[in-house]
C-alpha cells in the first residue's frame, strides 16, 4: 500500500510479508523493483521488518495491563520511589521509545538519503499503521494539522484496514486479539506533541477524546475492522428490521462530526493556543509574507534493497535481475560498514545542530527523561495525582488569554482597515476557551486542576465523566444508537 510520498521522490510503503515461493519471491522482486523505478533519481530501497525491529502485539498489550493496574492502585503515591520504578517496569514508555526511535530512524532515511522505505510485517496493518502515521507526523506538517491529523487516521488506520473490533475488543469475545495499538499511536503523539508544542494544531485534549472516542460505540469510525465489514453489519442490521433505519443499511455517524459530542465552546478546547501555521498570514510594511517550504538537493544515486543484518546495514547490490537493467551500484555517500545506531546518531547530531523548523522535519529526543507519562490520559481520574490549580493548565490558561488578546487585537486591525469585514462570523469566531472577558485579574477559577476538563467540578474523588463539559453528550446521544451487545447479538 503506497503511503505518502516525498517532494524529492522517495516513498513511504506499507506491506505484509510474502509466504516462501519461487513464484511469490518474483512478485516481491517486482514490486521493490517498480518502487525503485518511481523514484525520479531510481533511488534505493529500504526495507525494514517490523516483526523483528519492534515489540509483539502480545508484549503492548500486557504492558498497557500492567499501567492500568498501577494507575487504579489505592496505594497511589506519583512522589514515591517505588511508584516510579514500578511505572517503568510496565515497560509501556519504553514501548513507546522503540515506537518513537524505530520512526525516526527509518524518517532519516528518507529525509537525508532520499531513499524509499518499505515497511512490512505479516498481515500489513497492525504495528505498521503506528510506524508510518508517525513517520508522516514527524515528516509533513500537514498532518500535524487538525485537518491533516483527521485524514492521517482516516487513510493509515480505518482505510487501511486496522482491526478496531479485534484490537479494542468491542464484542468481548477474545481478549487474547486485544491490544491498545492506537492508544500507543497517540501516546508517540502526545510525546512529539510535548516537545514541539508550537508545532500541532491540536491539543492533548484532543488526543484524549479521540481515545475515549474509540472505547464507544455510537460511532462507525472505530467501530469495525474493515470498511467492508462496515457495510456488511450495516446492511444486515437494516435487513433484520430490529432497528428503524432510513435506507438499505444503518449509518452510523463519524467520530469526526464532533458537534454530536460537544459544544462549539467545548470544541475549542481543540485548538492549541501556541501553534504557528503557515496558513496564517502575516502583514509587514503593507504586504503579506507567507511560509515557502525550503528546497533541498539531494545527490543520492542508490539502486539498491537496504536491511539491517547484525545491527549493520547491509545492501542487496544483485536482488535486481541484471539483464536489461538499468540500476546502479550503491553510491559511496553511503557507508554500510557504519552501524544503524551510529548512522541514526549522526543523522540526530546533524539535525540537532541546525535551527528548528516548525514546517519541517522533527525529530524527538529518545533519553528517557524525555519520555513522560501522558498524565491526562492515564491519571485523571486519580485523585492524588491531581494538582488543585496547577500543573499544565496553569500555563495553558495563561497562553490562551495572551492569545486571544492578540487575536482580538488582530480583528481591529482588520476591522480598520477592512471595514466590510465587520460582523462576519469567521472573523469574529472565538478559537480560544480561556478569554479575556469571562476572567478577570483574581487569577484562576477554583475548579481548576492538573486534570481538566475531566476533573469533576468541585468533586475530585468523583470517578465518571458526568459534570465534566465534555461528558455531558452521553446523558442523550448514547439512547440514539445500537451498543455493541446489539452489534453481538447480529452477529
Amino acid at each position: 500500500m503506497w503511503c505518502w510520498h516525498h517532494w524529492t521522490g522517495c516513498a513511504l510503503v506499507r506491506m505484509a510479508n510474502i509466504k516462501p515461493g519461487m513464484q511469490l519471491r518474483k512478485h516481491d522482486r517486482r514490486i521493490l523493483q517498480a518502487i525503485a523505478q518511481s523514484h525520479p533519481e531510481k533511488s534505493g530501497v529500504f526495507k525494514s521488518d517490523l516483526d523483528k525491529s519492534l515489540p509483539r502485539v502480545l508484549e503492548v498489550q500486557a504492558a498497557l495491563v500492567r499501567l492500568k493496574q498501577l494507575c487504579i492502585n489505592d496505594s497511589f503515591e506519583e512522589t514515591e520511589e517505588k511508584w516510579l520504578s514500578s511505572l517503568e517496569n510496565t515497560r509501556w514508555l519504553e514501548y513507546v521509545r522503540l515506537f518513537l526511535k524505530h520512526s525516526a530512524e527509518l524518517t532519516q532515511w528518507m529525509y537525508n538519503k532520499n531513499i524509499s522505505v518499505i515497511l512490512q510485517e505479516e498481515e500489513g496493518r497492525d504495528l505498521s499503521c503506528v510506524v508510518a502515521s508517525v513517520m508522516q507526523l514527524m515528516l509533513d506538517p500537514h498532518f500535524r494539522t487538525t485537518r491533516g491529523f483527521q485524514s492521517l487516521v482516516q487513510k493509515e488506520w480505518v482505510a487501511a484496514g486496522h482491526r478496531f473490533l479485534d484490537r479494542c475488543n468491542h464484542l468481548g469475545h477474545s481478549d487474547k486479539e486485544e491490544c491498545p495499538l492506537f492508544l500507543l499511536f497517540l501516546d508517540c503523539v502526545w510525546q512529539l506533541l510535548q516537545q514541539f508544542p508550537a508545532a500541532f494544531e491540536f491539543t492533548e485534549t484532543y488526543l484524549t477524546v479521540l481515545y475515549d472516542s474509540t472505547r464507544i460505540s455510537l460511532f462507525g469510525t472505530f467501530l469495525f475492522n474493515s470498511h467492508h465489514q462496515k457495510l456488511q453489519q450495516s446492511q444486515d442490521l437494516a435487513s433484520n428490521g430490529s432497528l428503524q433505519c432510513e435506507g438499505k443499511c444503518l449509518e452510523l455517524p463519524p467520530v469526526w462530526n464532533w458537534s454530536l459530542q460537544f459544544t462549539d465552546k467545548d470544541l475549542t478546547l481543540f485548538n492549541n493556543p501556541l501553534y504557528i501555521g503557515k496558513s496564517v498570514s502575516c502583514v509587514q510594511n503593507g504586504t503579506i509574507k507567507s511560509f515557502k517550504r525550503p528546497k533541498k538537493n539531494f545527490s543520492s544515486c542508490i539502486c539498491s534493497v537496504y536491511t539491517v543484518k547484525n545491527g549493520r546495514l547491509s545492501n542487496q547490490p544483485d536482488f535486481f535481475t541484471r539483464k536489461n537493467s538499468t540500476t546502479q551500484r550503491p553510491s559511496r555517500d553511503l557507508e554500510l560498514n557504519e552501524s544503524l545506531d551510529q548512522y541514526v546518531e549522526r543523522c540526530f547530531r546533524d539535525w540537532f545542530s541546525k535551527p528548528l523548523d516548525l514546517h519541517g522535519l522533527i525529530l524527538p529526543c529518545l533519553g528517557s527523561p524525555h519520555t513522560r507519562l501522558w498524565r491526562q490520559c492515564y491519571l485523571r481520574w486519580i485523585p492524588e495525582a491531581q494538582i488543585t490549580n496547577g500543573g499544565f493548565i496553569s500555563a495553558f490558561h495563561q497562553i490562551s488569554l495572551l492569545a486571544d488578546n492578540i487575536e482580538t487585537l488582530q480583528s481591529h486591525l482588520r476591522q480598520y482597515h477592512h471595514p466590510l469585514l465587520t460582523g462576519s462570523p469567521h472573523v469574529n469566531k472565538p478559537r480560544m476557551y480561556f478569554r479575556n472577558e469571562e476572567f478577570d485579574e483574581a487569577g484562576m477559577p477554583d475548579y481548576f486542576s492538573s486534570s481538566f476538563p475531566y476533573s469533576p467540578i468541585g468533586n475530585l474523588c468523583r470517578r465518571s465523566i458526568l459534570g465534566t463539559p465534555l461528558g455531558k453528550f452521553l446523558l442523550t446521544a448514547a439512547r440514539m444508537w445500537p451498543s455493541t451487545e446489539t452489534l453481538a447479538n447480529e452477529d
